[in-house]
């Protein structure tokens, strides 16, 4: 039961699931590009590298010899995981689901073309001139999106002409690796967004977290609820497809699948291998195990026969709105005695403005109004400052 885990990327989630292993007597090597990322705070060991440099990459894995690599961030030279497997070394879940779901491209392709599922339609672009031919085939308004990059990074929508110009070099800015690739997608006319956790085990059991919906400013995630109020058969719909897709890529883990869903029904979006930041409202003790915990026990091998709703839930991101280099926080004191509520401070040693530095959590029983749940995170979370 004592593993040593290599996790490569040290945010928030990082830390969480951090965390988490130490509480089983897991070993942590946390990885990042900068000193003092959260997760390192927490972990064994660290170190700092690039991991687009695929030879510093190889290094750390040779050093420290894991018994899982396990990645938190699309920033990797994930290629490089197919000859750790090869090696003996286990990825998390599995290099062919690091190397399909951190590329749009690859994930896309796959659950559109091999796997039928129902997603928008969408073309690639590697310019400005294949981004307007793009827009041409797709029509207006359309999403853009940089093929590597996470939590609404360079995404953007097209609604005249004038805008393909902006779209694509916001993109670039936002891309991650040096992928210098785009993808159009149709605007979907969708009611909501759900993501939904979906855990695979090596016992070929899947299981479900109940949906989580969340609203987007800026393309990233501000406040997060659970459950999601949808129709039932939009659910299994999304089910199938969660699984469909989680099996094609193989391997254990917990994954944040994303769905839009809408009169026309139920549109795959996007997939994460590793617990989602929406899911963070799992620490508000919603389910008899949050997501990390969850992701923890699939790459261990312990078997999880149900996963159960216990409260109703809210999240609600902490903002910082300035450069830093020696944040702190005010009115902490102002929440923490509020009953139903808890929050979390990520550590991170630098802010930027809009970069979540925290996250506000509420609750109350099952059946409890979810929007008065959501509301008061809300509340609570605008109370806080980033100084």
């Amino acid at each position: 039961m004592h593993k040593k885990i290599l996790l490569l990327g040290s945010g928030e989630l990082g830390k969480e699931f951090t965390i988490a292993a130490q509480r089983i007597g897991q070993t942590i090597i946390a990885v990042d590009s900068y000193p003092n990322a959260p997760a390192m705070q927490v972990a064994d060991a660290f170190e700092v590298i690039n991991m687009l440099d695929g030879a510093a990459l190889d290094e750390v894995v040779k050093k420290h010899q894991p018994d899982f690599i396990v990645p938190e961030i699309e920033a990797i030279r994930t290629e490089r995981f197919y000859d750790y497997e090869e090696q003996g070394f286990t990825v998390i879940p599995s290099a062919k689901a690091a190397n399909y779901t951190m590329n749009r491209k690859a994930i896309r392709d796959m659950a559109a073309k091999e796997l039928g599922l129902k997603t928008a339609a969408y073309r690639y672009a590697t310019s400005k001139e294949t981004l307007e031919k793009a827009v041409t085939e797709i029509g207006m308004p359309c999403v853009v999106k940089p093929l590597m990059s996470s939590s609404g990074k360079g995404q953007s929508t097209i609604k005249t002409q004038a805008d393909i110009e902006k779209a694509w070099k916001y993109a670039l800015e936002g891309s991650r690796g040096d992928v210098v690739e785009g993808i159009a997608e149709a605007f979907v006319n969708f009611n909501y967004e759900i993501t939904l956790l979906t855990l695979t085990q090596r016992s070929g059991n899947t299981l479900f977290c109940s949906p989580i919906r969340h609203r987007q400013q800026r393309s990233d995630y501000q406040e997060s609820w659970q459950p999601a109020t949808m129709e039932n058969h939009h659910l299994e719909t999304a089910k199938k497809m969660a699984k469909t897709v989680t099996e094609a890529l193989g391997g254990a883990g917990i994954w944040g699948v994303e769905f839009f869903v809408g009169d026309n029904g139920v549109y795959f979006s996007e997939l994460s291998p590793r617990p989602h930041d929406t899911g963070m409202i799992t620490l508000a003790g919603t389910q008899n195990f949050n997501q990390f915990e969850l992701h923890l026990r699939a790459i261990l091998g312990l078997e999880i026969p149900e996963i159960t709703l216990e409260r109703h839930g809210a999240s609600a991101v902490i903002l910082a709105n300035k450069n830093c280099e020696t944040p702190q926080f005010e009115g902490i004191d102002k929440i923490a005695g509020e009953p139903q509520s808890d929050f979390r401070l990520f550590g991170k040693p630098t802010s930027r403005p809009y970069r979540r530095m925290g996250v506000v959590l509420t609750y109350d029983k099952v059946g409890a109004a979810i929007e008065k749940i959501t509301q008061r995170a809300k509340t609570l979370a605008a109370k806080v400052k980033v100084v």
